[in-house]
């Protein structure tokens, strides 16, 4: 048996060959990429490259070789990829990327839309960011708000899509993919559940307690240690207040913020009863203008995969080769396709700049249905 130092050094010059061989290979994939350039040919060539791997897999003595073999030239085919989007980057093909970048957003003279009645945190993350005295319209669902902004009705809307203890709200990520709207800001509001009842009205005679869905799953101990309380779902935390104060019943109450008890004029019977004192809602501003500031920092897109091994991996990859940090990816059923999802990413960087239009382009080809949502 050879010594493990003589087997080393004989990998350490298999390497040193390989690395010679790899920037071999990737001078010819820089002439291939001028000519593609040239001649107005597609980057990815997917029936080509499945030839290729089924030639160099077939190959190998066996098949654990085959599969090493087979990732192995699945990364040489898409770092040649990468190479050849950047080249088309170089050479000034923008691409298609219809946003205008602006300086700022126009936040007076506009009207923005909400989901709920005066009070809710909806409203309260528009007032952050809008303020006071912004001309302001609620609606009924999270959809109609959806579609007020398409139509052109409003110039924002301002619309939950994750909290830090319960997660995201899909619909909203779900109506993202669905409607031509774009996100543009982002606004965080701490979540201080308080349980609100009648002036006069105390802990002792509540049997019945209202809030949105997520308002009752987040102060979930402070229900179970009161367990005479029926729970009842509500649209959002602020109707849940408006009801209590219309019904004028001692024995309800609503889980809803400090806001609505001054809004409505009810007592606060208990405060801060989430389970987490960290408790944080991210709001998104949305509008139908394919816009975006030009010191934004953040991009949000969607898009599906093609239903084969390995597809997401090679699509990170984009990321990872132009120096772009994901920040969140989440995933989405697709109706109708089982077992077939929508993935939401969002990374770093402004639509500007050549690592992000690189990257952009480079999904665009290999992925289906890519979309913009926003660069925020």
């Amino acid at each position: 048996m050879r010594d493990l130092s003589e087997l080393r050094k004989g990998i350490d010059d298999i390497d040193k060959n390989l690395v010679s061989l790899f920037e071999d290979r990737m001078a010819l994939c820089e002439e291939v990429a001028e000519y593609k350039i040239s001649n107005g040919r597609s980057v990815f060539d997917k029936e080509r490259e499945r030839q290729k791997i089924a030639e160099v897999s077939a190959m190998a003595s066996n098949d654990f070789n085959r599969e090493g073999i087979r990732e192995l030239f699945e990364q040489l085919m898409s770092m040649s990829r990468k190479l050849q989007y950047k080249k088309l980057t170089e050479r000034g093909a923008k691409g298609n990327l219809p946003f205008i970048a602006v300086d700022s957003l126009k936040k007076k003279d506009v009207r923005v839309v909400f989901q709920g009645v005066e009070g809710a945190y909806s409203e309260m993350a528009l007032i952050k960011y809008f303020g006071e005295d912004t001309d302001r319209v609620n609606v009924e669902t999270f959809r109609d708000a959806m579609h007020l902004i398409a139509d052109g009705a409003a110039d924002y809307g301002v619309l939950p899509i994750e909290n830090s203890t319960a997660g995201i709200v899909s619909q909203n990520y779900d109506m993202l993919a669905e409607f031509e709207n774009y996100i543009v800001g982002e606004v965080v509001v701490k979540i201080e559940h308080c349980l609100l009842g009648l002036p006069k009205s105390s802990l002792e005679n509540i049997d019945t307690v209202y809030s949105h869905p997520q308002g009752l799953s987040q102060c979930a101990r402070f229900l179970d240690a009161h367990r005479r309380m029926r729970q009842v779902e509500a649209e959002n935390t602020a109707m849940a207040a408006q009801k209590v104060k219309e019904d004028n019943l001692f024995n309800q109450a609503a889980i809803a913020s400090r806001h609505s008890a001054e809004l409505y004029g009810l007592d606060i019977l208990a405060e801060n009863i989430s389970l987490d004192d960290e408790n944080f809602t991210r709001f998104i501003v949305v509008t139908n203008q394919r816009i975006f500031r030009k010191d934004a920092g953040k991009i949000s897109i969607s898009f599906l995969l093609p239903h084969e091994r390995g597809a997401l991996y090679r699509l990170i990859g984009h990321f990872i080769f132009n120096g772009l940090n994901m920040s969140k990816i989440e995933s989405r059923p697709i109706p109708g396709r089982t077992w077939e999802y929508c993935f939401f990413v969002d990374f770093e960087g402004n639509l500007a700049e050549s690592p992000v239009k690189n990257a952009i382009r480079g999904l665009r080809e290999e992925a289906i249905n890519l979309r913009i949502l926003g660069n925020y």
